[in-house]
């Protein structure tokens, strides 16, 4: 793995953005400062001695925020604050004294003894609480600062760790969830995801960079790691002349200034994967916009260079040598995810399942520690979709599990309402969310099954709590992003504002937002119903959502 140092670029003299290899290292902020200051995993020892003795006022608030992000974990919204203090009062006055815990699951690499560890870690020290992420992490809540060292030896002793679930950090590194089994797979991937987090994450030299780091690499054909909104993805690729490798994806993200990532125009052999990934976060490292965190991810470093200056600094300040040009892979149509029973390659079955909007509990996991034991199943697997999958069955037994399944309402066959709804934490913990999102998808689900039964095409919606998309409201078929509404007797009320046609995959794109298309809370499942209703109503035989909202009228999309 090359090891070179890079050349110095220089810019025109003007205000500094905080480049390290073009304004210097001196700290233009005090994030800045206090990542230099101290590296951020160094708490995890103050935890232990320090604090998880002496209780959370024992927490200096540079510790609390931002280091305790490199170690996985963030304080919690205060029960009974509306959304509308989302914005008046600070992160201090909105904080609660217990933690969200995130635990890091690389490319999604699950055991059963896993499983039923993160079970009970839920179920004993955070009041039951678990959600799948579309990180393929799993989060928990209520955690208190006496209880964490106890939970980290626990995680331990099965290979589990919080380190580098959040902070300016590389973060969890998605991959296929069935790499190595699946029928469709162009190459598996595991080798190297395996590389990067075992040899590479922990060098210190990435441990401070100007924002968070979102990677992703898969050799599946069906490209089911979101790599559209990735800072930088591999994607499975066939050269013509080097056979099964990777396409090389940068600058993708959400929030609130969304941008879809570029194919760097390369092709990259499975060996060369890790490599070209530690010189893209170097790159970061080196040019990210540090001064102001709203510009410090890599997209903004990526859309002023271009994809071409980004190769050439790549290949030549980094790599020490030229990557083979790469042919554009195969646009991949139909679902992504991996619901279902599907044979592996080598004759035997996976089955997946999803919880509705990723939600569960640590006695749920616990049962279902107890089915994979019952079916035999030692290899699990979470996934970029918020699912749990189950692998190595004979098809009789996979029947059979996804039955009990079922009875616990986790469905192997579940409506696309239930299929594809994602959201985000909301208001019940998020100090940055304006209205409730997790609780109102799951009824909204309820209310769509009900009132309209199934659709025969792919419809993802996505409730946001904030404009920040975690649940990828932009690109969704109808994205929601909370915000706080007046309404006609000038009451602040919660509601969203309306995305529409978004999605990834087949022609990515954006979701547009009609003139003044927003929409209460409270009326929310009226206003899908009706937006469902009018699609059924004016599309053409085999029209996907998309599609139509492009050429619906107005009126027929609020």
């Amino acid at each position: 793995m090359t090891t070179s140092t890079p050349r110095k670029r220089t810019r025109k003299a003007n205000k500094p953005q905080g480049q390290w290899l073009v304004d210097g290292k001196e700290p233009l902020n005090d994030d800045e400062r206090i990542k230099q200051e101290d590296v951020g995993l160094s708490v995890m020892q103050r935890v232990r001695d320090i604090y998880s003795k002496e209780g959370f006022a024992s927490i200096p608030p540079e510790d609390l925020a931002p280091r305790f992000k490199w170690i996985g974990m963030y304080t919690q919204r205060k029960p009974f604050l509306d959304g509308t203090k989302t914005s008046t009062l600070t992160n201090a006055e909105l904080q609660d004294e217990y933690f969200m815990m995130r635990i890091r699951i690389d490319g999604g690499l699950l055991d059963n003894k896993q499983l039923r560890v993160l079970g009970e870690v839920s179920r004993d020290y955070a009041r039951n609480t678990a959600d799948f992420t579309d990180r393929q992490n799993l989060q928990l809540h209520y955690v208190k600062i006496e209880d964490v060292p106890t939970i980290w030896d626990k995680l331990g002793s099965v290979g589990l760790d919080t380190n580098f679930g959040c902070g300016d950090v590389p973060r969890v590194v998605l991959g296929s969830p069935v790499a190595g089994i699946a029928k469709d797979e162009i190459i598996d991937a595991s080798p190297a995801i395996e590389t990067v987090v075992k040899d590479i994450l922990p060098r210190e030299e990435l441990h401070n960079l100007p924002r968070k780091f979102k990677s992703a690499i898969s050799g599946n054909k069906r490209q089911d790691i979101t790599h559209e909104i990735q800072d930088l993805a591999f994607i499975g690729s066939e050269h013509p002349e080097h056979g099964p490798g990777f396409d090389v994806w940068v600058g993708g993200g959400l929030s609130t200034n969304p941008m879809l990532s570029q194919r760097l125009g390369v092709w990259c052999s499975l060996e060369q994967v890790p490599d070209v990934w530690l010189n893209v976060v170097r790159i970061f490292r080196d040019y990210g916009y540090r001064r102001m965190r709203n510009r410090a991810r890599l997209k903004f470093l990526v859309a002023e260079w271009g994809v071409e200056k980004f190769r050439h600094v790549l290949e030549e300040d980094y790599l020490g040598y030229v990557l083979p040009d790469g042919p554009e892979p195969e646009t991949v149509t139909g679902y992504r995810d991996h619901v279902g029973i599907y044979e592996q390659r080598d004759g035997k079955f996976y089955l997946g399942v999803k919880p509705t909007v990723g939600h569960t509990d640590g006695e749920q996991l616990i049962e279902l520690a107890d089915l994979a034991d019952k079916y035999g199943v030692t290899r699990l697997r979470t996934t970029a979709d918020k699912e749990l999958l189950f692998l190595d069955l004979e098809r009789a037994q996979a029947d059979k599990l996804a039955s009990e399944l079922e009875k616990i309402g986790l469905s192997a066959n579940p409506s696309a309402f239930r299929r594809d709804i994602i959201s985000c934490t909301g208001l019940e913990f998020c100090k940055l969310a304006h209205v409730v999102t997790k609780q109102r998808a799951i009824q909204l689900v309820d209310e769509l099954e009900e009132r309209l039964g199934d659709l025969d095409v792919p419809l993802k919606i996505s409730l946001n709590g904030c404009p920040n998309s975690c649940a990828r409201a932009q690109v969704a078929d109808i994205g929601l992003s909370g915000k706080i509404l007046t309404n006609d007797e000038g009451e602040r009320v919660e509601g969203f504002q309306v995305h529409l046609g978004g999605a990834v995959g087949c022609g990515p794109q954006f979701g547009k937002k009609v003139r003044g298309n927003n929409v209460y809370s409270t009326e929310l499942g009226d206003y899908v119903v009706r937006i469902v209703q009018n699609f059924k109503k004016d599309r053409s035989d085999g029209e996907q959502f998309r599609d139509w909202v492009s050429r619906a009228d107005e009126n027929l999309l609020v």
